[in-house]
């Protein structure tokens, strides 16, 4: 076993839908750095999960009519769930958590006790704007438009009590880290925290740990109508996933400090400031380096799932190959930016960097050490110049193949793999084997010829097999190339006319595709995707509708009003000019009364109670938009209000000092 160690972890999703295009280029991404560690021999550890606690799930699993946990296990490892979409997409992970498995969940209450007897959590209470989706609270100020600044959804109020984590305690090493390290990358995402999240002149806020509202969550054992929030729950994952606080694995002196945390641009704060800050807490190393990659939007719009735009990994796999599409993704997007996903630019790389560059060349240089050879490049062959010019690009393109993929710029790297494969379909161009085929004498260059185009395409291979790893296997197996010339050990290029290759012919690896054709039919797929968002949407709002109905109905029956129903009630303060009895009447009194600004006549039926002299002078409360009424043929313009007091009534005064008119909350 190497003792050159290398952590790596995709962020964990959370599971309250299908995953999307969005999750597989990150966890693609995360697959095609662990290969390349591996490659270099590294002893590599790759963990991947879910994040399966927390209120949306709650909701999803209610709408369901499932308990939480069904919902969960429904996604993850149901059909087409996680675990499936990621052996489809040939992830290679080592490790996978569930937030729900038992080891995590003891150790988290474990944590958040540590935590609690150090002094840096502590009880309050919770009030501002919390997003659901997101699971994110929110000042006023970090709002944008009103809006949850991550996703740009509605907000609510809330208000709860909570337990709260001390991160001001460790704002001044957090600024620090962020701002004179390399912690954070790429370091575009600093400006960002420092700027929007953390100040470094006034501090940090606290951040809320514990929930009273829901309960999928891990309970706190010591309170437990609490729940532990569902980010100190989630980040510990990156620990107990190795052994920390559980005696299911042993693998936390071996690979902590992570080398790599790999998440999207919408969770940077949680992993690059509150992560550092519970590992400070608790005196713990962190990790080296967190990189904060940018969103996939689809035809220049986010993608959302209630729009119908949202791309399924399983129908591009399934249509054109999990390597065509891995290779989409990290060819085409530079990682650390957000990119513009378009069914044209996918049939395009596909058709040009695939079919036409890569295909195209392994297929003709089979083809013709086939014909010419009959597959046998045996040693020999006349060297000229031309081959050391191929040989020298190849060793420049590895050197800045490796310091892209260590810069996690999988673009730029897959970049300089292609500029090979370019050069050596030149190369057959320079050289033309047709011609020197025509004459026997010319047999010598001939081979030397192909022996550079298969030497060429194996270091290629090599170069691309951490983003295209079943590719890289078929282009070895039709050139014959043996174990040890498949390793990164290997990848220098070697021109002797010793070498001995033994190539067979094959299927394309890409066939072109029919742009217009195909676009139709991803056309169709999308409208119909729409068409099934809007169904879903109408379905929704019709069940959001008859709840609401049923909740209403309920209140209504409880005598519960919301407060809303409340704020309509307008409530005034109003001065007795006068009050005398109703006549024919021996309940009911006729008051005038000064509301500021007008005179009012009010009958209230507490004649029984109060004479006259007792109301006069006085300051009283009264519901100014109630509809008139008439009452013994007196016209009533608003009620007094007046508390029961078994069988007597007990009006409510207001101090003299308030001045007439003044509206009362």
């Amino acid at each position: 076993m190497s003792d050159k160690k290398f952590y790596i972890t995709t962020p964990i999703y959370y599971p309250s839908e299908k995953l999307h295009i969005g999750h597989a280029y990150c966890t693609v991404a995360t697959d095609a750095m662990a290969r390349y560690k591996r490659m270099q021999g590294y002893d590599v550890m790759f963990l991947t999960g879910t994040d399966e606690h927390g209120q949306k799930i709650e909701d999803k699993a209610k709408e369901a009519g499932v308990t939480p946990q069904a919902y969960v296990d429904g996604i993850v490892d149901g059909p087409k769930g996680v675990r499936d979409l990621w052996k489809l997409m040939n992830i290679s992970n080592d490790r996978f958590i569930r937030t729900t498995d038992d080891y995590h969940v003891a150790a988290i209450q474990k944590i958040f006790k540590a935590m609690y007897d150090k002094g840096d959590i502590y009880k309050g209470t919770y009030k501002g704007k919390y997003c659901k989706p997101c699971e994110s609270f929110w000042t006023e100020s970090q709002l944008v438009d009103g809006k949850c600044p991550d996703c740009g959804r509605e907000v609510v109020d809330a208000e709860e009590e909570a337990y709260f984590f001390r991160a001001s305690k460790y704002a001044d090493r957090i600024c620090d880290l962020l701002t004179n390290t390399d912690f954070l990358q790429p370091r575009s995402r600093v400006n960002e925290m420092v700027n929007n999240f953390i100040n470094c002149e006034g501090g940090l806020q606290d951040l809320c740990v514990s929930r009273t509202t829901f309960s999928w969550g891990v309970p706190v054992d010591f309170d437990p109508k609490h729940v532990v929030y569902v980010w100190l729950d989630a980040l510990f994952n990156y620990m107990t996933a190795l052994g920390y606080q559980n005696d299911k694995y042993n693998d936390l002196d071996k690979f902590w400090p992570a080398d790599i945390h790999v998440v999207g641009k919408e969770i940077v704060r949680f992993h690059a400031i509150y992560w550092p800050a519970f590992l400070m807490s608790l005196d713990l190393p962190l990790p080296k380096k967190v990189y904060g990659h940018g969103w996939l939007n689809f035809n220049g719009e986010k993608m959302s799932k209630s729009k119908g735009n949202v791309i399924d990994p399983y129908m591009l796999s399934e249509r054109y190959g999990v390597d065509a599409l891995r290779f989409f993704l990290l060819r085409t997007f530079p990682f650390g930016s957000d990119g513009n996903f378009t069914n044209e630019l996918l049939i395009q790389t596909i058709n040009t960097d695939l079919a036409n560059d890569l295909g195209n060349l392994v297929s003709r240089s089979t083809a013709m050490s086939d014909r010419y050879f009959g597959g046998d490049l045996t040693t020999g062959g006349k060297h000229e110049p031309l081959d050391d010019e191929l040989k020298a690009l190849a060793d420049e393109v590895v050197g800045k193949y490796e310091t892209a993929m260590e810069q996690m710029q999988f673009s730029v790297a897959l970049g300089e793999a292609f500029r090979l494969i370019s050069r050596a379909n030149k190369y057959i161009d320079e050289t033309t084997p047709w011609t020197l085929a025509k004459d026997e004498a010319n047999k010598p260059r001939l081979l030397s010829v192909m022996k550079n185009l298969c030497e060429a395409i194996r270091v290629a291979a090599i170069l691309i097999s951490p983003v295209m790893p079943s590719t890289a296997q078929s282009i070895f197996d039709t050139l014959g190339v043996p174990e040890a010339g498949r390793t990164f050990e290997a990848v220098s290029y070697e021109s002797g006319d010793d070498c001995f290759w033994k190539t067979t012919t094959a299927a394309p690896l890409f066939p072109r595709i029919d742009m217009e054709k195909e676009i139709d039919e991803l056309n169709k797929i999308l409208d119909d995707a729409k068409k099934e968002a809007e169904k879903a949407q109408k379905k929704a709002e019709k069940a959001a509708e008859k709840a609401e109905k049923k909740a209403d109905k309920a209140e209504e029956e409880s005598g519960i009003i919301s407060i809303d129903d409340f704020m309509k009630v307008e409530l005034r303060a109003a001065k007795v000019l006068e009050a005398v009895p109703v006549e024919k009447s021996d309940k009911l009194l006729k008051i005038q009364v000064d509301m500021g600004t007008e005179h009012r006549q009010i009958v209230s039926g507490i004649r029984a109670w109060y004479s006259p002299e007792d109301l006069i002078g006085k300051t009283i409360v009264v519901v100014a938009n109630l509809k008139p009424a008439k009452l013994r043929g007196e016209m009533s313009n608003g009620m007094l209000l007046a508390a029961d007091i078994g069988d007597a009534a007990s009006v409510i005064f207001l101090p003299d000092e308030v001045p007439a008119g003044q509206r009362i909350h």
